[in-house]
């Protein structure tokens, strides 16, 4: 069965936007790791989208290893939905009213 195609909620692009530039600030080879590890969870997340612990309204969550992100998102019929590129640090749910 073939992977369904991933869309990107854009507020989670500009999430993940706004990280690889904090490190890329910082720390350019910190920027590619980010960039790198977000690629396999999102690669593995399309794989496998029911792996991950099941949360509200159908959503799940995939946490990076090295870095305090994770993935929110949920599958529909035709797609999985990246709601969030979530910092660990941030208000917790800040994201639902992407629902």
């Amino acid at each position: 069965m073939a992977a369904k195609p991933l869309e990107i909620h854009a507020a989670a692009l500009a999430e993940l936007k706004s990280a690889v530039s904090w490190y890329l600030e910082r720390n350019q080879t910190a920027a590619l790791n980010f960039v790198s590890e977000l690629d396999r969870a999102l690669d593995r997340v399309l794989k496998s989208p029911g792996r991950w612990p099941a949360g509200e309204r159908a959503t799940r969550k995939f946490v990076l290893q090295r870095f305090p992100f994770a993935v929110i998102y949920r599958e529909t019929e035709e797609t999985i939905q990246v709601l969030a590129i979530a910092h660990g640090h941030r208000r917790p749910g800040y994201w639902k009213e992407r629902l």
